[in-house]
């Protein structure tokens, strides 16, 4: 088999901005291997010491920040302006996992019993697969490599094709940082049929997955037959937010349209559906409009821009099969005159924020995930068709509620069908919760001390001591 050639198109001007060579058979069937026989060394390193290797990668990607950010630009084109953000996150995220891994990997005594110990202790399981997505590449590997490191497991990671050099780099970072060679694998993959036999190999015991609910079914059935593999899937969502009629409608409108637009909706938890009281849903409205009036669709390398292109012809053509497919249906296209948004530049992907009113659950971009910057608001008339609404979904993965009633904004979330549900905010993976999806936006859970859950397995000892 002739080895893969992978070209990265940039979303800004449809041209090829880097190639790579995928790997030979030989070479990924190498892989895992080489996998194990790393595991079989780091796992023996002190928990200290593998701490002391992630901070000292964290402080090396903090002094190169400015360099990545500009090629994350480049490769999947987030504005530049707001590129910057995803490290400095990542890296806090990083930062908190890193102070609590002591808390989260120590042992869980037994009960008392003289002559006798007995302990739970999480070990590593052995070569983590992480597959990840371009849309948040650092945020999202972050998430899987970082516990999967501290627990200490070796890795292989395999970047989406549009984001090539992440993996390159991050490789690179934490060998610099001390990380002993082999660790850190990755591969440039484009084909399912070269990553489904590595799913299948023996020596892989966890994949962490990030992508699109076919995708992540894909993976999942490529390791239906082993016993010992886990698989961990972070997938779609179609998130929805409840306005109440007591909020202040500007200060809503402007984070929800933040919420929903920002990296051009391309988001797993981006805002996809907002359902208002009917009381306060034309001031709403006309309130989204002003915020909209303010953005500007453009050049992601102008400083000056909030929105840039999505991430293909292939995906701007969804979306706006989306926005044709509800106006067909009688919604009403109440997006603000905005001369940016009707000249962008001509050659990349660009779809201009659009606000959808007179929307309905007959329409795709209430049901299906648009992925894209489009704000399709419904009115209602109670908390109950509000809720109803929102738990209407295939999707699980956050919600928002909007009210200056804090008290029964929680209330009210204990009603909603989704992993997280925010009150009063939006579109924000806190590291101190855990991340995690209901329905079909995924299985298992990142992030917080349950984020190391699925890197370790648990063996138990029991101790007696020798008879006298």
């Amino acid at each position: 088999m002739s080895v893969e050639t992978i070209t990265t198109i940039s979303p800004v001007t449809n041209k090829p901005v880097v190639t790579r060579n995928g790997l030979s058979d030989i070479e990924l069937e190498a892989l895992p291997r080489t996998a194990k026989d790393a595991f079989l060394s780091y796992r023996r390193t002190p928990l200290a010491d593998r701490q002391k290797i992630v901070k000292k990668a964290l402080s090396l990607i903090r002094m190169r920040q400015d360099e990545l950010a500009r090629e994350l630009t480049e490769q999947m084109g987030r504005p530049i302006a707001f590129a910057n953000k995803e490290i400095t996150t990542a890296i806090a995220r990083a930062e908190h996992l890193l102070k609590i891994s002591d808390d989260a990997l120590k042992d869980t005594d037994g009960e008392a019993e003289k002559g006798f110990k007995r302990y739970i202790r999480k070990v590593p399981l052995g070569p983590v697969l992480v597959l990840f997505a371009w849309n948040y590449p650092y945020l999202i590997l972050v998430n899987s490599l970082i516990p999967a490191l501290l627990c200490g497991n070796s890795v292989i990671i395999k970047p989406s094709p549009q984001t090539p050099t992440i993996a390159e780099h991050m490789r690179q970072i934490f060998e610099e940082a001390g990380l002993a060679q082999n660790v850190i694998q990755y591969l440039q993959c484009g084909s399912f049929t070269q990553l489904e036999s590595l799913v299948r190999a023996e020596d892989i015991q966890l994949v962490c997955f990030t992508g699109s609910v076919a995708s992540g079914l894909a993976v999942q059935s490529a390791a239906k037959d082993r016993v010992s593999a886990r698989v961990g899937l972070e997938l779609g969502g179609k998130d929805p937010a409840y306005v109440r009629k007591d909020v202040d409608v500007k200060w809503a409108a402007e984070e929800i349209v933040d919420g929903a637009v920002f990296n051009s909706g391309q988001s797993c938890c981006s805002l996809e559906r907002v359902y208002v009281d009917a009381k306060v849903h034309d001031e709403f409205v006309g309130a989204v409009r002003e915020v909209l009036k303010g953005y500007k669709l453009g050049d992601p390398f102008d400083t000056n821009t909030h929105v840039g292109p999505v991430i293909s012809k292939k995906a701007a053509e969804t979306i706006r099969s989306h926005i044709k497919d509800a106006l067909d249906k009688g919604a009403i296209d109440a997006t603000p005159e905005n001369e940016s948004f009707r000249s962008p530049p001509p050659d990349g992907n660009y779809v201009a924020p659009t606000l959808l009113t007179n929307v309905s659950h007959s329409m795709t971009v209430m049901k299906d995930e648009t992925f894209g910057p489009v704000i399709p608001v419904m009115k209602v008339h109670s908390d109950e068709e509000a809720i109803a609404l929102m738990n209407d979904s295939e999707f699980g993965l956050t919600a928002s509620i909007w009210t200056k009633d804090v008290k029964k904004g929680n209330e009210l979330a204990d009603d909603v069908e989704a992993g997280t549900v925010f009150v009063n905010r939006c579109d924000y993976p806190s590291p101190d919760l855990a991340w995690v999806g209901w329905k079909n936006s995924g299985k298992g859970q990142t992030l917080s001390k349950f984020g190391f859950d699925q890197f370790t397995r648990l063996k138990s000892y029991h101790i007696k001591d020798y008879p006298h």
